[in-house]
């Protein structure tokens, strides 16, 4: 199946990003830039190689959370500097190896296929309007002769618009052969993996350009870059929720992260953020609400709702400005301004507006369990832990503090009494 070995590089600090967080850890979608480099790169090969340097624990542990069959090695940086210098040490399982960098995250596999050249070296070149900061690639009869970088082109070498992309597949040999050959006697005093073209041209070898698509393969090292790079993304993402059937409502302002699935004849609202490991099946997201990691079945929730983590609402209504968290909904009803978190609450239960379940001591968390149907009168407040039995009434402005019995009605509202002509005296008296 797998006929390549995939080395990615991710040890930079990215001084441009202007942050402490380290650059392949910026997020798009709300994934690290750097998964998304190895999602692609473990559709290809069973033997991934990521180097890391700057925060490298920080790094490791991230991308941990997601993935378990790649490989880590910290570059001797101190030693050998630059890209050379990242991939020495490292020997790949196959006769070819793949060299990729951790923050193009718009890479995808399909792409990554059609390095699958016979030559010593293929590399990713781009055929721009302007090459302008890019490396310039020299082609002649269908085979790479000379790269040159833009401070060291001449003039008529700056007029060629073939740039370098930045992706390279060696053949394993050859690049085990020639790393120890590599020297820093450059400005920078680094080791170049580009000095290893210049080599193989020397040498004779075969090198072959492959011209790529530049929205794939390129590179974020800003937060404009990051920026845009995210709308590619996003636009990706929804694209297929698109053509999938589900029904967006101006699809530029919705906001949907990786890992999210929507099923069936679902519709997205305007303004709606679909976050985390979200699930959407046969349910109506409204204008401007918020979905986190929940489930969301045969439901309309909002308009401004918000749905925390480790929600589950199925058939039920969430009207607009109603916050659950970890609350299982069943046929329940919970129309506008509610608070419903650490909660199972059962079919055919109404909840009314600015109830409460107060489920933090100060401690500890504590759950409220409601049964079927449930009239839960507006302004109630329930202090967990409390269960409530199926067939109960509660009235307005009830603060719930013990168990309620099946068929029950739960009042706490003192007994209401007048006195004639109270506001009159009140304030007659505080003008003496």
């Amino acid at each position: 199946m797998f006929n390549k070995s995939i080395i990615i590089l991710a040890a930079g600090q990215g001084t441009r990003m202007k942050s402490t967080l380290p650059k392949v850890l910026h997020k798009i979608s709300g994934k690290p830039m750097l998964y998304y480099s190895i999602k692609e790169a473990l559709k290809l090969s069973d033997d991934v190689t990521v180097v890391l340097y700057h925060q490298f624990e920080k790094v490791k542990a991230e991308m941990e959370k997601y993935f378990s069959n790649i490989n880590f090695v910290i570059q001797d940086h101190e030693n050998y500097p630059g890209t050379g210098g990242a991939v020495m040490g490292i020997v790949p399982k196959y006769e070819k190896v793949l060299v990729l960098n951790g923050d193009m995250p718009l890479i995808q596999a399909s792409e990554l296929e059609k390095f699958d050249i016979d030559a010593t070296i293929v590399m990713s070149v781009l055929q721009l309007q302007s090459a302008d900061g890019y490396g310039r690639v020299i082609i002649e009869n269908g085979n790479v002769k000379k790269i040159v970088e833009q401070k060291d082109a001449t003039e008529e070498e700056l007029k060629i618009t073939t740039a370098n992309a930045g992706i390279y597949q060696f053949c394993s040999k050859f690049l085990l052969e020639n790393l120890p050959k590599l020297n820093n006697d450059n400005a920078q005093k680094e080791y170049y993996i580009t000095d290893l073209v210049e080599m193989a041209i020397n040498e004779g070898k075969v090198l072959k350009p492959l011209v790529v698509n530049e929205e794939n393969f390129k590179g974020v090292n800003s937060k404009v870059e990051l920026s845009d790079a995210e709308v590619i993304h996003q636009n990706r993402l929804k694209k297929e929720f698109l053509k999938a059937g589900v029904i967006m409502r101006l699809p530029d302002t919705i906001y949907i992260e990786e890992g999210v699935e929507i099923e069936g004849e679902s519709i997205i609202e305007n303004g709606v953020s679909i976050l985390g490991n979200s699930k959407i099946i046969n349910s109506h997201i409204k204008t401007n609400s918020v979905i986190e990691s929940s489930i969301v079945k045969d439901s309309d929730v909002g308009p401004m709702a918000r749905i925390r983590p480790d929600s589950k609402i199925v058939s039920t209504h969430i009207g607009n400005f109603v916050e659950t968290k970890k609350a299982i909904l069943n046929g329940v009803k919970a129309g506008h301004l509610s608070y419903l978190g650490d909660c199972e609450i059962d079919e055919g239960t109404n909840i009314g507006c600015g109830t409460i379940t107060c489920n933090y001591d100060g401690v500890n968390k504590h759950k409220t369990i409601i049964g079927k149907n449930v009239f839960v009168g507006s302004d109630t407040q329930f202090v967990a832990p409390v269960t409530i039995e199926d067939d109960v009434l509660i009235g307005a402005g009830a603060t719930v503090t013990s168990d309620i019995k099946k068929g029950e009605l739960y009042i706490t509202r003192a007994k209401a009494k007048t006195i004639d002509g109270y506001f009159y005296r009140h304030f007659e008296s505080k003008k003496k």
